[in-house]
């Protein structure tokens, strides 16, 4: 069973969750804004993505805490650690089995990762 980090107003997250009932994937919803990934999953997401991609640069605490201006004075353990404390700031939606992953939703990434 997945993993499903979203939020339930999210068009985004709602699109991905349309696609993955389409191919009959069972999966858990967890709220990001609730319960944040956790660093282990950070950790993992890194080894395939790059960080900047990790934030969710459209939102709005992005912007009110003005990381754009900060993320390249911090270490990769610091932008992990306020990953993991606040939710809103991490791109949704985050799906995993544990040894997949994926950040965001796109037709072709979730089609060659989840098939």
């Amino acid at each position: 069973m997945l993993e499903f980090y979203g939020y339930a107003k999210c068009g985004t997250c709602r699109k991905a969750l349309k696609w993955l009932e389409e191919q009959g994937f069972g999966y858990e919803f967890i709220d990001i804004t609730e319960t944040p990934p956790t660093k282990k999953l950070l950790n993992d997401l890194l080894k395939t993505h790059d960080l900047k991609r990790l934030f969710n640069t459209s939102g709005q605490q992005y912007r009110a805490m003005n990381i754009k201006d900060r993320l390249s004075g911090m270490t990769e353990a610091e932008a992990i650690d306020l990953l993991a404390a606040e939710g809103r700031l991490c791109k949704r939606p985050i799906v995993t089995d544990g040894r997949r992953h994926t950040v965001g939703f796109k037709d072709d990434e979730f089609a060659e990762v989840w098939r």
